[in-house]
């Protein structure tokens, strides 16, 4: 009996002994798992493909988080702002652009960025009448291009964007001078067009701008500066249709 104790008694110590053993063990750790920037940046390229555009930036702002190589992170903003083109969210495209240019001005990519936020304005830009703010946003976002990354690779078609920009201010001008004219104040509609001749030297309607500037003068009694006008009209474009009518306004005002 008293064997029998004793065996119960090591097997229970035994059993104990296991226990205390199996407690004390560290459980195995698995080692971090690597973080590759590169496999993260493609995956999230696919995502935009697929328009799974929230996905994708948070995505994308884990490789600005973790990519300990810097290489990734400046394209993972460009591409959180392109994903914003993307979905039709300009402003929040040309806010990250921004973002981008604050972070990396010297970048390889800086000018796409601020290429990026020109076109933003630009393409907002519909006619005169709806279209002034924007190109005159546009035309500065341009000028900034031009002058910060006089290399950029847009160089051949910014001037014909600004150009644009410039046509679509001066017509907008022009339309509210032509608007005080024929409200009868001629003052008023002389400080656009002198402004608009200072400022857009090559608007492509400048004999309007120069007739109707003329006839403003001449209503306000102020002849000789009507003859310069009418004088300039028909020497500066001598095949416009508005040519004989400065003719003749020339010929009722002299003596």
């Amino acid at each position: 009996m008293a064997m029998k104790i004793l065996k119960n008694i090591d097997l229970v110590l035994f059993l104990l002994i296991l226990f205390m053993a199996s407690c004390s063990a560290k459980p195995a750790i698995k080692p971090p798992e690597t973080f590759d920037p590169e496999k993260a940046f493609a995956k999230a390229n696919e995502q935009i493909e697929k328009k799974d555009y929230e996905q994708a930036r948070a995505a994308f702002i884990e490789i600005k988080n973790r990519d300990m190589s810097r290489k990734f992170a400046p394209l993972a903003q460009l591409r959180i702002a392109d994903s914003y083109i993307k979905e039709d969210e300009p402003e929040l495209g040309a806010a990250e652009y921004q973002k981008f240019l604050e972070a990396y001005p010297d970048h390889q990519y800086a000018p796409y960025a601020q290429y990026q936020i020109a076109m933003v304005y630009f393409d907002k830009i519909e006619d005169a009448e709806r279209g002034y703010g924007w190109a005159a946003k546009a035309l500065e976002e341009f000028e900034e291009l031009k002058k910060m990354f006089p290399r950029n690779p847009y160089k051949d078609v910014i001037g014909l964007r600004i150009a644009k920009c410039k046509n679509v201010m001066a017509e907008y001008e022009f339309l509210v001078g032509e608007f005080y004219y024929k409200k009868g104040s001629y003052s008023s509609a002389i400080g656009r067009f002198e402004w608009l001749l200072e400022k857009f030297p090559e608007y492509k309607e400048e004999a309007a701008v120069l007739f109707y500037n003329g006839m403003s003068y001449k209503k306000l009694g102020q002849k000789d500066k009507a003859s310069e006008y009418f004088t300039r009209l028909i020497e500066k474009h001598p095949n416009n249709k508005l040519v004989i009518d400065a003719k003749k306004e020339l010929t009722a005002i002299r003596p």
